[in-house]
């Protein structure tokens, strides 16, 4: 039986690795999204992830002979770390099974905390594949990072941090994998102040746990398409599905790109890096998905180890998500001073073009007409909106 005093022992035994993350007031979110809002930066945890919570937990209370036995553990990446963060602590022998599609900075990461790392093709339930066999063959103890009593309670410490510190929050907001995480802050938030509503937030290419809590049952995934690596998980567990089930007041989901945009305002705002998975509570909040409208929440992001070599893509499709890159295809007369005329009305309204591509008119277009194809950067979308209405107004057909 997982109660909250699990919880509370489980404070006390991380209290020996943990970094304090203190609550931060977000007001550019709270700007976008009409609530008040403050950010729980699990991406300055040790690690650079909440995953340490519940890895470090489980393998401290192992007894000693499991100890001598060793721990497998399967990872996108950062329940790894953890693990082998727990392992390295207490001197334990680890082995960590990691699909290939992982970011290599985390397998790394990894490494250097002296873990066997073993890559396996895939994604993270082929990784759960291979760990199982290995435990079957070894008899070594496996720590799974969802779908165990003793991890639920690990991370579940983070929901009495953020109401010793906020008691009077009204919502929090978390993402959602495998139900870990969600399962273990909703449970202390609910069992502390009941009336404080628990939201989780999944990638659209991930739903399972919100298909799930929708259907009443543990449902999987056929496929997992999303760029957020540490939520890419076909199953719940259904340890942590009973708790969502229970806990939660709502499941949502948010786009690669609405979650590209969280990374971007993040950044810009708060001059914090989150990866994919840690940025999706942020993303539901920004383009409202949740009922949070004048209320004092806290946004869990739960992790920031991205893959730097990704990064300046989800920047850029931050950017063009949030109207910040667009492009304008502009049908004209090829003649002296139009691109001139062009480029001085888009001046004038405050953009800055960054590329212009000319092209001569095909067939069925005037013979001395062109195409003029310019990328900009934009304040906004009403902004862009402002320019086409401009160039319209002044004879150019505008594309949509």
């Amino acid at each position: 039986m997982l109660t909250i005093d699990k919880f509370y022992d489980a404070r006390r035994e991380l209290s020996k690795v943990l970094r304090h993350t203190p609550l931060i007031h977000a007001p550019r979110f709270s700007e976008k999204s009409g609530a008040n809002v403050y950010i729980k930066p699990e991406n300055l945890q040790v690690t650079g992830s909440f995953k340490v919570r519940g890895a470090y937990y489980k393998i401290a209370k192992l007894s000693p002979e499991d100890k001598k036995r060793g721990v497998i553990a399967c990872s996108a990446g950062n329940h790894a770390q953890g693990v082998a963060l727990g392992s390295q602590v207490n001197n334990i022998k680890a082995k960590i099974f990691v699909p290939s599609t992982a970011p290599i900075s985390k397998v790394e990461a990894t490494k250097r905390y002296g873990a066997e790392v073993v890559l396996v093709d895939g994604i993270y339930d082929d990784a759960y594949a291979a760990a199982c066999a290995e435990v079957e063959k070894t008899g070594a103890v496996f720590v799974h990072p969802f779908n165990d009593p003793e991890i639920i309670a690990g991370q579940g410490t983070i929901g009495l941090e953020i109401l010793e510190e906020l008691p009077d929050a009204e919502a929090v907001i978390v993402p959602i994998g495998g139900g870990g995480l969600a399962a273990g802050i909703g449970m202390a938030v609910k069992s502390l102040n009941p009336s404080c509503k628990v939201y989780g937030v999944q990638a659209a290419g991930a739903p399972s746990m919100a298909e799930s809590y929708r259907k009443g049952e543990v449902v999987s995934g056929k496929t997992v398409k999303t760029f957020a690596d540490g939520i890419a998980v076909k199953q719940p567990g259904d340890v942590t599905y009973e708790l969502c089930k229970k806990y939660l007041d709502d499941i949502v989901t948010v786009s690669d790109d609405e979650i590209a945009a969280a990374i971007l305002m993040l950044m810009e705002g708060q001059k914090l890096v989150a990866e994919g998975a840690g940025a999706t509570g942020l993303a539901a909040l920004m383009f409202g998905k949740l009922p949070v409208k004048g209320k004092k929440v806290v946004c869990l992001v739960s992790g920031g180890n991205i893959d730097v070599t990704i990064l300046s893509r989800v920047i850029n499709r931050g950017l063009v998500t949030s109207g910040r890159k667009s492009e304008l295809n502009i049908e004209l007369l090829d003649r002296p001073g139009e691109l001139t005329r062009v480029s001085s009305i888009i001046s004038q309204l405050g953009a800055n073009v960054v590329s212009v591509n000319h092209a001569r008119g095909n067939i069925d277009n005037d013979i001395n007409g062109c195409f003029l194809q310019i990328a900009m950067e934009t304040r906004d979308f009403e902004h862009f909106e402002e320019i086409k209405k401009a160039l319209r107004a002044a004879g150019y057909s505008v594309g949509k």
